[in-house]
This record gives structure tokens, sequence and C-alpha cells, in this order.
């Protein structure tokens, strides 16, 4: 890990550890793991390295994970999904056990929004429960059953999307959603 050391300044260790919920030792271990992916780009590369999302993919913390692909898409500054170590880290720190329960709602959002337009609508409810449970586990009937099941029950205003504020309160009726938005790293 003395690579990894040598690799930051304090000022920009001191600046992670501002903009995360992760302490110095932390930050290196993400590091570390950052850096075991793509051993021979980050050796060249450092902290500036991107990694594909096929690199990413692989982790243990993400491979079985139905949102792994989304998850890395909302991460990343290019949008498909590749990852820089700024990226790396905010996704770690999001999934982190410091990062409060508004910080994790905010992302759980962003990562079922599928379409990006600040709703969560019938096509991002359907997607949603797509990745739940498999690709082809339910027909699109019943994928539309529980769509309108979701809606009823969650869309405060009727509109036939949920707001941001209309899925915090979904969130907050959740006692487990803390529990499992998290990866250990």
């Amino acid at each position: 890990m003395g690579n990894s050391q040598q690799l930051f300044t304090d000022a920009e260790l001191e600046e992670y550890q501002d903009c995360t919920f992760f302490t110095r030792k932390e930050i290196l271990h993400v590091y570390k793991r950052f850096s075991q992916l793509s051993p021979e780009n980050t050796a060249a590369g450092g902290p500036s390295t991107h990694l594909t999302y096929d690199e990413v993919a692989v982790m243990p913390e993400l491979m079985e994970n139905p949102f792994k692909r989304r998850i890395c898409e909302v991460f990343s500054d290019f949008g498909g999904g590749e990852l820089t170590f700024d990226n790396f880290l905010d996704l770690f720190s999001v999934f982190s056990e410091g990062a409060p329960r508004d910080v994790k709602a905010a992302y759980a959002f962003k990562i079922y929004d599928f379409d990006n337009d600040g709703w969560l609508g019938r096509h991002d409810i359907g997607c949603t429960i797509r990745c739940l449970t498999g690709e082809d586990q339910l027909t699109q009937r019943e994928i539309d059953d529980v769509v309108n099941k979701v809606l009823e029950e969650s869309d405060l205003d009727a509109d036939g999307r949920l707001s941001f504020v209309e899925f915090e309160h979904v969130i907050s009726r959740a006692p487990d959603f803390i529990n499992t938005f998290h990866i250990r790293i």
C-alpha cells in the first residue's frame, strides 16, 4: 500500500476525505482495489486511469448485483459505465456504511431512473422489475400488473410517475433499505 500513498499528496487525500464518507486508510484501500482491476493501466496512468465497465463488473462486490450496469452508468462521467478513480471512489462511498440515508436514496433514485428524465415512470419501474426478477421471468402482462400496483400505492399525486419526494416516501417505509443499499469493500 506504500505505492498508493505516494500517488496522492496529503492535500489530495484530505480533499477525498472531505468529499466522501471514507477515512484516509479506506481511500487508499479503495485505490488498491481500483488498481487491481487493471494493473497494467493503473501502473501507467495512476488515479487518472479509466476502467471499462467490463473491468469493474467482475468485482465480487458487483458481480451478482442485477443493477451493476446501471450503477456504473450513474457514477460514470461518460455515462457508459467507464469509471475514473474519482467515480469509483464516489460509487463505493455512496454504498458505504457511513453514507447517510438521504444520499443513498438520491442515488437509488438515479439508478432506477433508466431514462434519466428525473422521474420514475412506467418504463423505469418495468426495467427495475426486470432487473430484480431476471429478463424473461415475468410476462409483459405480469410486469404491467406490478407497475400498476407500485404506482397505485406510491404515486401520491396520481400523475403516472414517481417524483423523488414520492420515492423517498416509499424508501422511508422500508427499514431494510439502508442495509441493502450497501457494498462492503
